[in-house]
């Protein structure tokens, strides 16, 4: 019954089409390519259809609108960048993290972050749960060793309500000790399974040999601090570090002055801080080994970056660097062909089958940063596998071993990447965020994309040796007795530092 009304519907349609557009001798037999009746017997696609308006095309040469920013006598600043389109996205963005942990409230950045959109002292959780669900928005809060991130992402419509339920959020916490308990006691079960994730746990581990200061404090809380850790530090460690002068209120998709209509009348009056200084880390390497039963072993090795996000050209250079080693494992989730033009793919996945993963990372902050190659191999294979890193990482910073073509190649990766991610409002709205905290402006793209441009074979080189200028620092989880020794491997590099 359904099929025989649905065949009627369709004639009637047919129907209708052909008379508007004036297309004749339609049939309602199959059409088949193969007697050439789909070309006979329907309009060509290559021609327009008569009776059908189409809209006039966009210019090839379409401006972003500019990034608006205004600073409040507070010293918060709003910024902003519109856009066409039904939907927006606000974040609030603050400069503290676990370097501004002391010795008390270690770990307290890890509590903030599961702490967001709780209870505040005009909404409770629940109703703060309510009112999102009611405007199909989506929050998200994120921590990091130098910045906090919350975010709102809406649509226009709703937006009134949602910077203003953002900010009630982040300004207006009261961190009230059953859900400080509640997720405390989530926490100590996740750190619990952080082993399974070792990339991360190898980060961790990193960080925490590579520093001897600021960044070597954990953004993952261990047990020690979680059973230490109230709501009275939290509330501490965050009237210290949440004021409006360390504050940026980011937006995308929202027109300037209806921004700080709807901002500026909650954010006026918000405290101000006092000067406070960054605090500074030391790069001193080392190595760290976590020995467990397993048949797989994990290795990171990196090397410092001087300078971090400050240095904006070298920053650019390291992007490309890491595009250009690329890598990833053994077996490509992402379907055939990704990465595999990258060296680490060409040079080693292809040849050595024992490697099951092998890829290039970094982690950089406002003036270090960490880069370098991650790995995953049996344990028979590990010792091979770590000497085969740092041999490419010593090729790169070889003269002439990098071409034209294989930069040019990463090149276009890395562009391709970094407009794909300005594809999205989330990640539109913390680069204008971050940025501000990071250079007190924002930079357009083209600034980097012009700086990438410029950058020849050479100066990846030169970066690479800059790189391994540092001393080595070596993290390892798994069978970790048959990983070469620290001294072994720091040997390669010492003609560089």
């Amino acid at each position: 019954m359904l099929r025989s009304s649905s065949r009627s519907l369709l004639r009637k349609l047919a129907k209708t089409w052909t008379h508007d557009l004036g297309v004749r001798n339609i049939s309602y037999e199959p059409l088949s390519w193969s007697q050439g009746s789909y070309a006979t017997r329907m309009p060509p696609l290559f021609h327009p259809l008569p009776g059908l308006r189409l809209p006039p095309p966009l210019s090839d040469q379409m401006e972003r609108f500019p990034t608006k920013i205004t600073t409040l006598p507070n010293g918060l600043r709003i910024a902003s960048e519109d856009s066409l389109g039904p939907a927006a996205c606000v974040g609030l963005y603050v400069d503290s993290g676990s370097i501004y942990e002391k010795d008390e409230s270690v770990g307290v950045t890890h509590l903030l972050e599961k702490m967001a959109f709780k209870s505040t002292r005009k909404r409770s959780h629940l109703q703060i749960v309510q009112e999102i669900e009611a405007a199909g928005g989506n929050v998200n809060a994120s921590a990091s060793r130098e910045q906090m991130a919350y975010s709102y992402d809406t649509l226009k419509a709703y937006l009134p309500q949602a910077i203003e339920l953002l900010l009630d959020s982040v300004i207006n916490p009261v961190f009230l000790e059953n859900e400080v308990q509640e997720q405390l006691k989530k926490v100590k079960g996740a750190i619990g399974e952080m082993s399974k994730d070792p990339q991360q746990f190898l980060l961790e581990s990193l960080h925490h040999t590579a520093y001897s200061s600021a960044l070597q404090n954990p953004l993952v809380a261990s047990e020690e601090a979680l059973n230490r850790i109230d709501g009275s530090i939290i509330k501490k460690f965050y009237h210290e570090n949440y004021t409006a002068d360390r504050m940026v209120l980011a937006a995308f998709g929202v027109d300037h002055e209806h921004l700080l209509a709807i901002a500026k009348p909650i954010l006026y009056d918000l405290r101000k801080g006092f000067p406070v200084e960054v605090p500074k880390s030391t790069y001193v390497g080392g190595d760290i080994r976590h020995k467990v039963d397993s048949e797989k072993t994990h290795v990171a090795l990196a090397f410092e970056v001087p300078g971090g996000w400050h240095q904006e050209r070298d920053a650019t250079v390291l992007t490309l660097l890491q595009m250009l080693m690329g890598g990833g494992g053994s077996f490509s989730a992402g379907g055939p062909g990704k990465g595999m033009h990258s060296r680490l793919y060409l040079r080693v996945l292809n040849k050595y089958q024992e490697v099951q993963s092998f890829s290039a990372f970094s982690s950089v902050f406002n003036d270090t940063g960490l880069f370098g190659i991650h790995l995953t191999a049996g344990s028979d294979f590990v010792a091979k596998a770590v000497n085969v890193a740092a041999s490419e990482l010593l090729a790169v910073a070889s003269p002439g071993q990098l071409s034209e073509v294989e930069v040019n190649r990463a090149k276009n990766a890395t562009k391709s990447a970094v407009l794909t991610n300005l594809e999205s409002r989330a990640i539109v709205t913390e680069d204008i965020g971050r940025q501000i905290l990071t250079y007190g402006c924002r930079k357009p793209v083209e600034h980097f994309l012009n700086i990438l441009d410029e950058l020849t074979p050479d100066d990846i080189t030169l970066m690479a040796q800059k790189l391994l200028a540092s001393p080595p620092t070596m993290a390892c989880l798994g069978d970790v007795d048959r990983v070469p020794n620290y001294d072994s491997i720091s040997n390669q590099f010492r003609t560089l530092y």
